[in-house]
């Protein structure tokens, strides 16, 4: 993308540019996590049978069935080809089908992750506005020491904080799982459960990400209020509020944008470990089980839809800019 003023394609002509591009993008994934996962040290027949001793025909017989008797590079060509007949392979650990496991599960995951964005970027701008139009006071102070220490905090540590203060101690939410496993709850009672098991793992993943975005807004807001073009509006009468908002955080939304996407992407790492700590049944949660297990099916199957689905929302994340700021082209 560039930002002149002449030139470039449409939107439909950069998007289908972007769809083609991402398909040899695509298939680089999959060799790669494929590899790598393959050759890494471990046997997924002897995390499934664990130390019980079994006889070595019977793990012979697994092999075969799972096809790991075969050369890597065979094995590899087919999956490649299974992928694009919609095919993912068999889950070792679970028994069924890949995709079946994973969009299972996908579905609580992209609720938290959005929960989490949706949430992270409201009190991130908001922080960021703050602490741009009070600048060098007490509230800008605190919404830079909030957003450095925030920043700084591991996802896995601030969940056990959370889970200690709020669920352990104060007794306000519950400590982890995706709803009460004693009470059969429906309507508004059962979206309520719902809502409160989840309020924990959601502020302990957008800690992060609020730091991030209070930041980025903050030295956005204050480069472009202090721009000539500000200094010529505010010369022109218009007020403080509207200088603000028109002029300071409409110019400011680019980066804002920007940090959003980089959240969705980095945010996937995140919710396996927010996932395991509470319980959340969902992809990072079962990444983690499929890791220890060495279920080499679901581990790459996992990898793939994360990264299509990462591919999907950089490219809206680019086209996004083209609203904003219309004088952005597509080359």
């Amino acid at each position: 993308m560039s930002s002149s003023n002449s030139g470039g394609r449409t939107l439909g002509q950069y998007a289908l540019l972007r769809v083609a591009q991402a398909i040899p993008l695509i298939i680089a994934i999959i060799i790669i996590n494929f590899l790598l996962i393959n050759l890494a040290p471990g046997d997924p027949i002897t995390a499934l049978v664990g130390e019980f001793p079994v006889p070595a025909e019977y793990a012979e017989q697994m092999r075969t069935e799972f096809g790991l008797d075969q050369n890597i590079f065979i094995r590899l060509a087919r999956y490649i080809g299974n992928v694009f007949r919609g095919n993912l392979g068999f889950s070792f650990n679970y028994r069924v089908p890949v995709l079946t496991l994973v969009l299972g599960r996908l579905l609580r995951t992209m609720i938290l992750m959005i929960s989490t964005i949706v949430f992270a970027t409201i009190v991130g701008v908001l922080f960021g506005i703050l602490a741009a139009r009070y600048k060098n006071t007490i509230i800008d102070n605190i919404a830079v020491a909030f957003s450095t220490i925030g920043y700084s905090i591991p996802v896995f540590w601030s969940g056990q904080i959370l889970i200690l203060v709020f669920a352990v101690w104060l007794g306000w939410f519950p400590s982890g799982g995706l709803q009460s496993i004693r009470a059969d709850y429906s309507g508004f009672q059962f979206y309520w459960d719902r809502m409160i098991h989840m309020i924990l793992p959601m502020l302990a993943l957008s800690l992060r990400y609020i730091a991030l975005t209070t930041r980025v807004t903050r030295t956005s807001l204050i480069e472009n209020l202090s721009s000539d073009f500000v200094l010529a509006a505010r010369s022109r009468g218009i007020s403080s509020k509207n200088v603000l908002f028109r002029h300071g955080l409409r110019n400011s939304l680019m980066p804002i944008v920007t940090i959003i996407g980089y959240h969705f992407t980095f945010i996937v790492a995140g919710s396996a470990l927010v996932e395991t700590v509470f319980g959340w049944p969902g992809v990072g949660r079962l990444l983690y089980t499929s890791i220890s297990a060495r279920d080499y099916p679901t581990l790459i199957g996992i990898l793939l839809i994360v990264s299509i689905v990462v591919i999907i929302v950089t490219l809206l994340t680019d086209l996004l800019y083209a609203y904003i700021d219309p004088r952005v082209k597509y080359e």
